[in-house]
């Protein structure tokens, strides 16, 4: 039987991870065991620590608690602390990982990432909660039916207030392109397929005169190997939250709305002007998922490499469309900012 080892107890690993992991347990005993270990590189911004968990300074303390065989370890840190942390976990014996989105940073450590899977025959799950939500599955159905025809656009709206976090110099997320858009990427690649990017746009933050390069909203605009376009819109500068996936097709529209937070775990989807809510614990699916997948499939799977290869791709595309800002970042807001062409 596994246990958790959380490393990272931020919003991530102590506001998300934690609660998940208990629900998907509640749903099905037996699936991992604890008391939970976690790790916290960065204590001074450790959210408050559940009972049940115990906390410990590094990854050598951790494994004297909970050796490798039998960890899965949840990567909870920001983006640009990763693959230090991926290495020390590697240094340390641990070989199943649970890592948040995006795999990496961008090209360079993506590749320095796949050079630590390879070497040490990791079973590396990025978390990608919004492919395997209720919510999606009924997106895919919908597509596969062809029930309202051929799939044409795929439009996300991801909008979020976030002052506070993006104005700290330690946020660890760069741009705006590193916030949100690693979960609808990864979405719209599981609906559409590969893609490549043919715009992108990227602009401040700016709150009195504080001004925060890139993180005030971003854009990204692909063409997929099928066909089908989809444009990404995430504004960190919105008054309010949404999260939402329109899906134009020839006879028709179908759009899901996702939780946009998570203090409510219901979801909608409005077919043809028929609309649905329904639960959908997106995170403790995705959870129960990879745990039983580590109880049930060998490293040597191909389907490993077959997951990290999209979430590969995802980096990929944020990293050119990052690339192609850098400069060109404009202070307007989305609508006013000027296209940057990929392609």
């Amino acid at each position: 039987m596994r246990q958790p080892l959380i490393v990272g107890l931020g919003r991530s690993g102590a506001g998300l991870h934690l609660r998940a992991l208990r629900t998907a347990l509640d749903r099905s005993p037996g699936l991992w065991r604890g008391p939970v270990v976690a790790v916290d590189p960065r204590p001074g911004e450790r959210a408050p620590v559940p009972d049940g968990v115990t906390v410990v300074p590094s990854a050598a303390r951790a494994r004297e608690l909970l050796p490798p065989d039998r960890a899965v370890v949840h990567v909870c840190t920001p983006p640009a602390a990763r693959l230090a942390v991926l290495a020390e976990l590697c240094a340390a014996g641990y070989r199943d990982l649970i890592v948040e989105k995006p795999a990496a940073a961008d090209a360079g450590e993506l590749a320095a990432v796949a050079e630590l899977r390879a070497r040490h025959g990791l079973r590396l799950a990025v978390v990608a909660h919004w492919p395997a939500s209720a919510l999606a599955d009924r997106l895919r159905g919908l597509i596969g039916s062809g029930e309202l025809g051929r799939l044409l656009r795929i439009d996300v709206t991801q909008h979020k207030p976030r002052f506070t976090r993006s104005l700290r110099a330690d946020d660890g997320h760069p741009t705006a392109f590193d916030v949100e858009l690693p979960h609808s990427l990864g979405l719209v690649l599981s609906l559409a397929g590969p893609a490549e990017a043919t715009g992108a746009r990227l602009t401040d933050l700016r709150v009195g005169s504080a001004v925060r390069p890139g993180l005030g909203s971003a854009l990204l605009e692909l063409r997929h190997a099928n066909g089908v376009r989809t444009r990404i819109l995430s504004d960190l500068t919105a008054p309010v939250r949404e999260r939402r996936a329109a899906l134009v097709f020839e006879h028709g529209t179908a759009v899901g709305h996702f939780a946009p937070s998570d203090a409510d775990d219901h979801v909608q989807l409005d077919v043809a002007g028929r609309r649905e809510v329904f639960h959908d614990d997106a995170l403790a699916s995705f959870l129960h998922r990879t745990y039983t997948r580590f109880a049930t499939v060998p490293a040597e799977d191909p389907s490993w490499a077959a997951d990290f290869a999209l979430h590969a791709d995802a980096v990929r595309l944020l990293d050119e469309a990052k690339r192609r800002c850098a400069d060109a970042t404009t202070a307007g807001p989305p609508e006013e900012a000027p296209r940057v062409p990929t392609r």
